[in-house]
């Protein structure tokens, strides 16, 4: 069976399905097509659906002309809401969200579900590839019981394994195709199919258990949100002590060696780094250990955007004038700049602050025309146009995310006072006595 699939996938004669068409399947996709395989994609969404019928895409980084080749012309990429479908397809990549429940546990209803249904349809010859972020021991332990209650033998009649997704969305230096892939398999066999699929889209490297390629994704993004805890925990100290943070981090990243430069901002975002760590958290409390460093990162960073509202707060009382009622302007939803992803934003939260404030709150991105319902929000706002917008018309300005594809001149002019909890302003040469930093 091994040998038969992996000849398969060596003619470009392997079917790959991917359930979850969004900002992890979908790049994925298009690099399998560059490749001449055959896509079959599967998503819940029968809007997302249609529009990839058409070869329409969105997300930004996928352009439509690319998929109008691959769907309409060359027919190799389709997208289906019909589950029973897995049946065609012989590799079946599972890229789900994996997000938090709202008592930071785990909550792996999307990837259990998933399992779930592909066991319906399990047949010899699938492979199975957990691409969702999650915690240690989550394919060993809950997705092959699941498969296996079908009578298939893993490594023998079917094969499991998991490979995490390292996308980075906006990154015009690594896309998917250039981010090397760490690949596991749950037996050898396994691994070694998992890695010879992969590797003919990506450098891959492998790992000897599923369980190090979970804790290695936990790793990675663990990292980060220390790293950018502690910088956003001495932006306050510094700002305290009347010490620019970004000139110190400016300074400090000279060093040719033992550091790396982490920058502070209003909050954690993407479904990535405010969220994996916390898998490891959870799962670190079955062994009896806890978490401290993860834990304290996550106060900090979910503490930011409270900071950032006593901020304005403080600006506006400056001016004489009460968060109550006062006309307040939110710049960027993206999380990061210069892309339409939005999970786990922090402008969500600090919207949702103003308006328990009681604050009159406006928002712009030119990537994201309307605020879409979430898990925890439901603000029901769309980007106001900065052209129809008069001087001083808003009391303030709050920089959440820092698009280059935007006159931060405007902000200046449109708003008393502006809190730039990105340093853009300055980065873009900018100088005001308007400007607050946060």
């Amino acid at each position: 069976m091994k040998d038969l699939l992996i000849e398969k996938i060596k003619n470009r004669k392997a079917v790959v399905g991917i359930i979850g068409l969004g900002y992890v399947g979908l790049p994925l996709a298009r690099e399998f097509l560059k490749k001449d395989f055959q896509i079959l994609g599967f998503d819940l969404d029968k809007n997302k659906i249609e529009k990839l019928n058409i070869g329409k895409s969105y997300i930004h980084h996928i352009k439509d002309d690319f998929l109008k080749e691959y769907v309409l012309e060359k027919k190799k990429f389709s997208a289906t809401s019909d589950f029973s479908r897995l049946t065609e397809a012989d590799m079946i990549l599972i890229c789900v969200p994996t997000p938090l429940d709202e008592h930071y546990n785990p909550d792996l209803s999307y990837v259990l579900n998933s399992t779930k249904v592909i066991a319906q349809y399990l047949r010899k010859g699938h492979v199975v590839v957990l691409e969702s972020t999650t915690y240690p021991g989550t394919t060993d332990e809950e997705m092959l019981p699941i498969l296996e209650e079908s009578g298939l033998k893993v490594g023998k009649d079917f094969f499991l394994g998991f490979s995490p997704e390292r996308e980075d969305p906006g990154n015009k230096d690594f896309d998917t195709g250039t981010i090397p892939k760490v690949v596991s398999g749950v037996t050898p066999d396994d691994l070694e199919i998992i890695s010879t699929l992969y590797s003919y889209i990506v450098k891959v490297v492998p790992v000897s258990t599923t369980k190090v390629a979970e804790a290695s994704k936990i790793l990675e993004n663990t990292y980060r949100a220390i790293n950018i805890a502690l910088v956003n925990e001495l932006k306050m100290v510094f700002d305290r002590m009347g010490i620019d943070v970004w000139e110190v981090i400016e300074a400090a990243k000279t060093k040719p060696f033992g550091f790396h430069a982490f920058y502070p901002g209003p909050g954690l975002g993407g479904h990535c780094i405010p969220i994996d760590p916390f898998y490891l958290t959870w799962k670190a409390k079955e062994y009896d250990m806890h978490t401290h460093f993860i834990e304290l990162a996550g106060e900090i960073n979910n503490s930011m955007p409270y900071y950032v509202i006593e901020k304005l707060l403080k600006a506006l009382n400056v001016m004489g004038r009460s968060m109550i009622g006062a006309k307040i302007l939110v710049v960027g939803a993206a999380y990061k700049p210069d892309i339409d992803d939005m999970r786990e934003s922090p402008t969500l939260k600090v919207i949702d602050l103003l308006m328990k404030e009681e604050a009159v709150v406006d928002y712009y991105d030119p990537y994201i025309p309307s605020l879409p319902i979430t898990r925890k929000y439901e603000l029901k706002l769309q980007s106001v146009d900065p052209d129809k917008i008069g001087d001083d018309y808003y009391d303030a300005a709050v920089i959440i995310t820092n698009h280059s594809n935007v006159d931060h001149q405007k902000f200046l002019k449109m708003a008393k006072i502006v809190i730039d909890t990105r340093n853009a302003l300055k980065q873009n040469g900018l100088k005001s006595e308007k400007i607050w930093k946060a």
